[in-house]
């Protein structure tokens, strides 16, 4: 696979990760830099990871793993941005999120990269290399994810009640975006 095409798609993997990014600049107010960085490790490397995996994985798991994938994702996706939408809705700045909290960070970083572990299996399909575009992947999805946090912490900070609302209804819509796009296809 040629690179321009690996990078359009990790870029392609890399819109959830980044729209979750979004949400956490809005709502993280102390520790930014360590936490925007955090976000864009954890999710690199669990998008690269899990490109890796699907394709180890190869078919052994394949028909396990497409038959939940996008119920585990929407599941992760809608009970966050639910507890984000709920505190936005009482008032509350969607803080209770965490965001700067590594098992929060761990979910999401599950959350956001099951449609990597789908391309590693497409891969090891195809009798693809996977290393290199595994590579490719987690970088673009951490450089991504940096610039979705701070898109968020600059354009969120004077609304972050609604922008936290918005960032709930963002996740509940990311997750019914992957159930929807599985159920149908």
């Amino acid at each position: 696979m040629d690179l321009l095409t690996v990078f359009l798609l990790s870029v392609g993997l890399a819109m959830d990760a980044a729209a979750v990014s979004i949400a956490g600049g809005v709502t993280v107010r102390e520790g930014r830099f360590r936490t925007a960085a955090t976000l864009a490790l954890i999710f690199g490397v669990f998008q690269a990871g899990m490109a890796l995996a699907g394709w180890y994985c190869g078919s052994f798991f394949s028909g396990y793993i497409e038959a939940v994938d996008h119920w585990i994702a929407f599941l992760l996706l809608a009970a966050i941005g639910g507890k984000m939408l709920h505190e936005g809705l009482k008032g509350e700045d969607g803080r209770a999120i965490r965001f700067d909290s590594l098992p929060v960070l761990l979910v999401l970083g599950i959350a956001t990269s099951i449609d990597s572990l789908a391309v590693g299996l497409s891969f090891a399909f195809l009798g693809s290399e996977i290393l290199g575009p595994a590579i490719v992947i987690g970088i673009v999805t951490a450089l991504l994810s940096l610039c979705g946090f701070w898109i968020g912490a600059v354009f969120g900070g004077e609304n972050r009640g609604r922008a936290g609302i918005v960032g709930g209804i963002i996740l509940i819509l990311i997750g019914i975006r992957v159930l929807f796009e599985h159920l149908v296809t």
